[in-house]
């Protein structure tokens, strides 16, 4: 599975771009997932130069953080899989994510 697209690159916006937003008020324009395991990734900023994303990582400790596209095209998991993009899902505030609503940061 291609984790960008064209679409998304359009629509993210570059890296720091909305540094003085709330977090709350960030707009996540793409979610990954481990198919295996339980983290998942919520991208609000990206540089197609580095190809490094901003966002929030929920997983064992969940923070808002940077994470990079190359190493998730890297990820090799059981069976074969590798990280996923979730292709249903459409952008929306991060206060509307129920990972994130969940965990009360």
């Amino acid at each position: 599975m291609k984790l960008m697209t064209k679409e998304i690159l359009n629509k993210i916006p570059a890296l720091y771009a909305d540094e003085n937003t709330p977090c709350d008020e960030k707009i996540c324009y793409v979610k990954f997932f481990n198919p295996v395991g339980s983290y998942t990734w919520y991208a609000t900023e990206f540089d197609p130069a580095t190809g490094i994303f901003f966002g929030w990582v929920d997983g064992d400790f969940p923070e808002w953080g940077n994470f990079s596209l190359e190493e998730m095209q890297n990820v090799r998991l059981p069976f074969g899989l590798g990280i996923e993009r979730d292709k249903f899902f459409t952008p929306k505030k991060m206060k509307e994510i129920q990972d994130y609503k969940n965990r009360g940061i």
